[in-house]
């Protein structure tokens, strides 16, 4: 363990990505040294953050003040279980997402790297930046940071289609947070007089049921990173950008920062007994219940193997909302399970999908016949994933499940339990399929160098595995899938602290 207070590791985890950013467009004319100084921060922030947990497990809370804006609005930093958990999860995959950009980036021969790693180190601050919010004041400057640095991200193509997504992108964004989330939090402040995330909530017994059900949709739709239908349609948007940006989208930082604020509202904002007292959001299980199966059936209807992901995501996001809107200690320790279970997850998934495009230049389902047997490594990943999104053992997404099917057999809570089982279905029917004609359909026949079908013109059927860092990447991804099953002690060693307090 590092000889360093808790709270010198918190401050060390708030700067390095920060000091990458500076460091790498230095040495851009040395790719090697550039991706090195992008893979040393990315280690040091990981080796820093999970050095936080053995202090923060023995009940140390460390907090760093910088400057009073107004009584009650500090730009300040606190380090306490969910947020812990959350920067565990996004400081550990940005050193698999580092490795396997090098392998995608180089094998693509993709412009602008440069302002690629610069952009994504500034993510990854405003991600750890938000994780260790002690208030909504400093996590909202961080999260529109989070918004801006991803934006060039999202449009590294410069293609007209690129451009437009980032509109979009956006659009959805700063709108919904300055038009809905500011509002609530301004009015956060003025009712409660302050905006420190407090256990149990800030709410009780200072405003009306009525108001607080107002101010809760104001949350709920303006943290528009969560992607609860009607305000998802970024996330499908920008999957224009190349993969490893889509990974970052979905599985380490952007929407994961959305469901993560999301749970931070309810459980240090409301608070769950509150909430539940004042019977005000009963609306949000029916909200994340019609995303939740709306999603899974536009999933379904997609050949392009990148969207139905990310409709993919915008489902099996809302189950982590689904599971906060239960509001029991039990149904939020499955939203924080969950939020560790899919990131592993989802981020195999997308590493597999640009290890398809890589290798073989292909992007549609329908393209796929017997690519299990020239990509065996990426096809039992994305295969790990699949299960893991399903909610299947021995993968990590089958405790989220459980513990929600749990909470939601004890509230005797029977849409719950009707929307998960019927979600699993259609989880089943979208990603089976996919591993069936990989591994199970014979591949496509080649004449004269062409596939036969129109559609597959121009793809290259004689390939293997892509570059061997984005086999490695996906490799360690589908393990720790596989991992989180066996061993789930620290998340759920997180979520319990954060439910008790």
């Amino acid at each position: 363990m590092l000889s360093l207070t808790p709270e010198q590791l918190m401050l060390a985890a708030l700067v390095i990505p920060y000091i990458a950013a500076v460091l790498i467009p230095l040495c851009w004319r040395v790719p090697n040294i550039r991706e090195g100084v992008t893979l040393v921060a990315a280690v040091a922030l990981a080796t820093v953050v999970w050095n936080l947990y053995p202090h923060v497990i023995d009940g140390a809370r460390p907090e760093i003040v910088g400057f009073s804006v107004a009584p009650g609005l500090d730009f300040a930093f606190k380090v306490e279980p969910l947020g812990l958990l959350f920067g565990l999860v996004a400081s550990t995959l940005w050193v698999v997402n580092s490795v396997y950009s090098i392998g995608y980036m180089r094998g693509n021969n993709e412009p602008r790297q440069t302002q690629f790693y610069v952009c994504f180190a500034v993510a990854l601050g405003a991600t750890i930046a938000l994780a260790f919010s002690k208030n909504l004041f400093t996590l909202f400057i961080f999260y529109e940071l989070l918004t801006l640095s991803t934006y060039p991200l999202v449009t590294h193509k410069a293609t007209p289609d690129a451009f437009k997504a980032g509109r979009v992108y956006l659009f959805m964004l700063v709108g919904t947070s300055m038009v809905l989330l500011l509002p609530a939090i301004i009015a956060t402040w003025v009712f409660a007089g302050t905006l420190d995330f407090t256990p149990g909530g800030i709410f009780a017994d200072k405003v009306s049921p009525v108001l607080m059900g107002g101010l809760l949709v104001l949350f709920i739709f303006g943290i528009g990173k969560a992607a609860l239908m009607p305000g998802h349609f970024w996330l499908p948007a920008a999957m224009v950008a190349p993969t490893p940006v889509s990974a970052l989208l979905h599985a380490v930082a952007v929407v994961k920062a959305g469901v993560f604020t999301v749970l931070k509202v309810i459980v240090f904002i409301f608070g769950i007994e509150t909430l539940a007292e004042a019977g005000t959001g009963a609306w949000l299980l029916w909200a994340a219940s019609f995303t939740v199966l709306t999603a899974s059936i536009i999933a379904l209807r997609q050949d392009n193997l990148k969207k139905r992901l990310a409709y993919s995501t915008v489902s099996q996001l809302s189950y982590i909302v689904l599971a906060a809107a239960i509001l029991t200690p039990i149904s939020v320790i499955g939203a924080a399970m969950h939020i560790a279970g899919h990131a592993v997850a989802k981020i195999t998934l997308f590493f597999a999908a640009g290890s398809i495009y890589t290798a073989a230049h292909k992007t549609e389902i329908s393209e796929l016949n017997g690519i299990g047997w020239k990509m065996p490594w990426t096809m039992t990943a994305f295969a790990v994933g699949s299960l893991a999104m399903i909610g299947l053992p021995p993968t990590a997404g089958f405790f989220g499940k459980w513990f929600m099917l749990s909470a939601a057999s004890t509230t005797q809570d029977w849409l719950v339990i009707a929307v998960i089982v019927l979600s699993t279905v259609l989880n089943a029917c979208y990603f089976l399929p996919i591993i069936i004609r990989a591994f199970f359909r014979e591949p496509e026949k080649v004449v004269a160098g062409h596939a036969v079908g129109a559609q597959y013109a121009g793809h290259n059927d004689d390939h293997g595995e892509a570059p061997w860092p984005i086999v490695v990447a996906l490799t360690v991804t589908a393990s720790m899938t596989v991992l989180l099953f066996f061993f789930p002690s620290v998340p759920f060693n997180l979520a319990q602290l954060m439910v008790a307090g």
